[in-house]
């Protein structure tokens, strides 16, 4: 006997990503909370603020590795290269994208706290057995600090930016901004502490790096207990999952917002790894090198939650190409930047551009998705394949930078700047094609 017809939630062309009905044959038991995001309440926002705790975490603990790029490269692992060096920061970044797909089929299946609080276990094991590292011992290093704490942050990251999407519709984009600024205001925190700590007699690298994992511990704790999930689980069998990435493939305007965020991602993490160290060695004072990561994260966090309000209105192509292009002009800026105030001003202006990026991808994920089953699986293929950039990205960057004795930097610049350059240019290439996809369909409807 068959069952009567529901409907299923999914999102149509437009930038606000308003939601449309289509016609859906599950059982009622997989149909039994209410199709539409509440846009409010304390169980929506409890989750915000517990994805808030994940960001700061995860994403916000990577944004601190260029404290560890420039303690590494000048005391604890003095005999490695600053290319590799930046293979762990590199490699950490990548194992953050690199799992989405599967993490987020996991997710669309239901499995969200499974996956929470094991990511959790892992990243702060992890960290902890960073602190038991010897000096000299690069391997030792990359195996707890790129392998542990990468592939922990992979297991978290993904579905504390995706749950935003079961509470909110009309302020998801301000919502997903307050989230992500969690990653920003931890790369705030985690530069001043462990440089402070890293330089104190009384502590060193090892009670550093634990006081960050005692930290970590607490706020993750905290954070699985308050997020919840409001849809149900999707059921669908795995070639379903299959005929997704082969229909998602076909989507012009996803495929190249892709391949702009590909290219842009290969030089975006440049100055988190690498703008200490390049203040350090243009002779900025001592006690601005120490901030400067911190003040390249402030700016981020203005730029995490600012676009965000305004994309609502705005529209989230034209917030994110302009946060593409600024991110460009500031990165090649670096050539005029060798004083004390020509770094802080780079320093914040790039956080903030680089920041609004960030933050705008979800959203962007988000307006592109037809079907909020597929959302998971949508923004997992789009990290995984992302990922990549950010495996070899800054590992380029730090070939290109040293040359023996010395650090070469404008050819590292340039490399970094023409990469984002590309990714406006593929970036807008999908905002044409999601244009045309809108007109089409508006002409539909008309006729």
């Amino acid at each position: 006997m068959g069952h009567p017809n529901h409907t299923r939630t999914t999102l149509s062309d437009n930038s606000r990503s308003d939601l449309v009905q289509k016609p859906d044959h599950r059982p009622t038991s997989a149909l039994a909370v209410p199709s539409l995001p509440p846009d409010a309440g304390p169980t929506a926002w409890l989750t915000v603020a517990g994805a808030w705790m994940v960001q700061f975490s995860t994403f916000g603990y990577l944004n601190a590795f260029g404290v560890y790029q420039d303690y590494y490269t000048r005391v604890f692992l003095s005999h490695a290269s600053p290319s590799n060096i930046s293979w762990i920061g590199s490699v950490q970044l990548f194992l953050m994208y690199a799992p989405a797909v599967i993490v987020g089929s996991a997710f669309d299946s239901g499995f969200f706290h499974h996956v929470q609080i094991t990511g959790s276990i892992l990243l702060v094991v992890s960290i902890f057995m960073l602190s038991l590292v010897q000096q000299d011992q690069y391997y030792q290093v990359f195996l707890a600090q790129a392998l542990g704490i990468g592939l922990g942050v992979g297991l978290l990251f993904l579905p504390s930016l995706t749950i935003v999407a079961h509470h909110f519709r009309r302020r998801r984009a301000l919502a997903a901004g307050l989230v992500v600024s969690g990653a920003s205001c931890g790369g705030i925190v985690f530069p001043i502490l462990l440089n402070h700590l890293f330089d104190n007699p009384n502590m060193g690298f090892a009670n550093g790096v634990r006081v960050s994992g005692g930290l970590i511990a607490g706020l993750l704790l905290v954070a699985n207990c308050i997020m919840r999930t409001r849809l149900p689980p999707n059921t669908r069998p795995a070639v379903s999952v299959r005929d997704g990435i082969l229909r998602i493939a076909g989507d012009g305007a996803y495929v190249w917002s892709i391949a702009g965020a590909f290219c842009t991602n290969l030089g975006l993490f440049v100055p988190f790894f690498y703008l200490q160290l390049f203040a350090a060695d243009h002779h900025v004072a001592p006690e601005v090198t120490t901030y400067i990561l911190a003040i390249l994260n402030a700016g981020s966090t203005v730029g995490r939650i600012l676009p965000m309000a305004l994309a609502d209105k705005l529209g989230v192509y034209n917030m994110l190409l302009s946060a593409i292009l600024a991110s460009a002009v500031l990165l090649f800026s670096l050539f005029g930047a060798t004083s004390t105030g020509g770094v802080i001003s780079v320093a914040a202006l790039f956080g903030f551009s680089s920041g609004a990026y960030v933050s705008l991808i979800p959203p962007l994920l988000g307006t592109l998705c037809t079907d909020l089953s597929e959302l998971g699986l949508r923004m997992g293929l789009a990290f995984s394949l992302v990922g990549t950039s950010m495996l070899v990205g800054t590992p380029i960057f730090g070939a290109l930078l040293d040359a023996g004795r010395t650090l070469v930097w404008w050819k590292a610049v340039v490399f970094a700047g023409v990469c984002i350059v590309a990714g406006f240019a593929c970036m807008a290439v999908s905002r044409l094609l999601y244009t045309r996809r809108l007109n089409l369909r508006s002409g539909v409807s008309s006729a």
